[in-house]
């Protein structure tokens, strides 16, 4: 019994004290991501569980352990998402969106799913905005999807985030890097975690990401994606770094950012924060010039990031910024007596309907337990109304900050005039 009255592991309650702070979070990733042309999208929680086999990638710990699968009552195979952008490319196909003027863009802020220990900045259910955009192969859509992110980040005034950037080239030219990477990490297969072992033949890149110690100390001396790539990859990387400079955009590039599935090309790219341990990374994105197509869909470029809601969160905290908290009431309308009570009801409601945050109080307590609650919600002004207040149309509304009383006719338009 005393399951049913705690949240599932690896899942939180975001409590109405604290639900401000994601809401401050969200409003401002709205702000910059609708100024650089993002539009949002709405997407199913849960989608036929093929689409992430293949749009995440069957080779991925995400598909191969961490799914949230079952079988309908029909019996096909549903999943809940665990990641936003292969809902965004099928909806997109779906609703014919890439056959219209290009590029397409749309941003999403939702929950995911995974089944993975949870641990500090990691959860079951965990939130995300993602940006994604479709019909752009140059270097400056790259460069805009970067700048997107750094713009979000620095709103909140971060200091500790480092951007680091990398390049995985194309299939062709990472078809030799493969190779590559096979030759020299089978010269150090028994030392392998399984994992890699399992991965050599078949996804030798995501070897020089694995966390194992061992395997990343491998990895260290693996050879450099950046020493195959063919001309016209190395040129949109070089592009791209000479937009980021103009832009002013400090970063670091990275070898070791990879990622491991056939579609993706080209760009990807992380922003560290330096203070935030295993957990480091508060934003990763990336080129998926090849994710529409593998989708069913007609050839058409992508690119796009997922940034953390929570770990966002975690990072702004451990560097002391403040979110800032909402106000109480506007005004808080004590009362004494029937007749009192029922002119705080009319006001509170003329105001609530003018705009305002304006609250009476519901159980009918005393009046200085109306005044003790009022102090606790922070109000702004107090007015009280007993019946000496109706006789002569007119009540104290008190300044709560420096407890100043004036006069003011009992009517919503003069409230509101004392107040704005």
């Amino acid at each position: 019994m005393a399951e049913i009255i705690r949240s599932p592991r690896g899942t939180q309650d975001i409590m109405p004290d604290a639900s401000y702070r994601w809401q401050y979070v969200e409003g401002v990733m709205r702000s910059v991501v609708e100024r650089f042309g993002y539009s949002e999208i709405r997407v199913p929680t849960f989608e036929h569980t093929e689409l992430f086999d293949r749009g995440v990638g069957d080779t991925t710990d995400i598909v191969g352990k961490e799914m949230y699968t079952m079988n309908d009552r029909a019996g096909r195979s549903i999943t809940l998402r665990p990641e936003g952008t292969a809902s965004v490319v099928r909806s997109f196909i779906q609703n014919g969106v890439l056959s219209g003027a290009l590029p397409a863009k749309a941003y999403y802020i939702l929950p995911c799913f995974r089944y993975e220990k949870p641990q500090a900045g990691r959860l079951r259910e965990f939130h995300q905005l993602g940006i994604e955009m479709f019909g752009a192969y140059s270097p400056d859509a790259d460069a805009e999807v970067i700048k997107t992110a750094s713009t979000i980040l620095n709103s909140f005034g971060l200091k500790n985030i480092k951007l680091e950037i990398n390049s995985i080239g194309c299939p062709t030219c990472r078809k030799h890097y493969h190779e590559v990477l096979k030759e020299y990490f089978r010269a150090h297969y028994d030392d392998l975690c399984d994992t890699c072992k399992d991965r050599l033949e078949r996804n030798p890149l995501r070897i020089l990401d694995c966390k194992s110690p061992v395997c990343a100390e491998i990895a260290a001396d693996a050879p450099s994606v950046l020493e195959y790539l063919c001309d016209d990859c190395s040129a949109h990387f070089n592009e791209l770094k000479n937009l980021l400079d103009e832009a002013g955009i400090e970063y670091t590039v990275n070898p070791k950012i990879v990622r491991g599935l056939d579609y993706y090309s080209r760009t990807v790219f992380e922003f560290v924060h330096k203070g935030a341990g295993a957990q480091g990374t508060v934003c990763g994105g990336g080129r998926y010039d090849g994710l529409v197509e593998y989708l069913g869909g007609s050839a058409c470029a992508g690119i796009g990031f997922g940034l953390g809601i929570e770990r966002l969160l975690s990072v702004i905290d451990s560097e002391g910024i403040e979110i800032p908290k909402p106000h109480g009431p506007d005004v808080f309308f004590c009362y004494i007596g029937d007749e009192g009570k029922r002119k705080a009801r009319s006001l509170t409601f003329e105001l609530q309907k003018a705009g305002y945050y304006a609250l009476y109080d519901l159980n009918a307590r005393s009046l200085k337990a109306q005044f003790k609650y009022s102090d606790k919600l922070d109000s702004r002004y107090t007015v009280t109304i007993g019946d000496g207040e109706i006789e002569s149309g007119s009540a104290a509304l008190r300044n709560m900050s420096n407890r100043q009383e004036q006069s003011v006719e009992l009517t919503a338009e003069a409230i509101i005039n004392m107040i704005k």
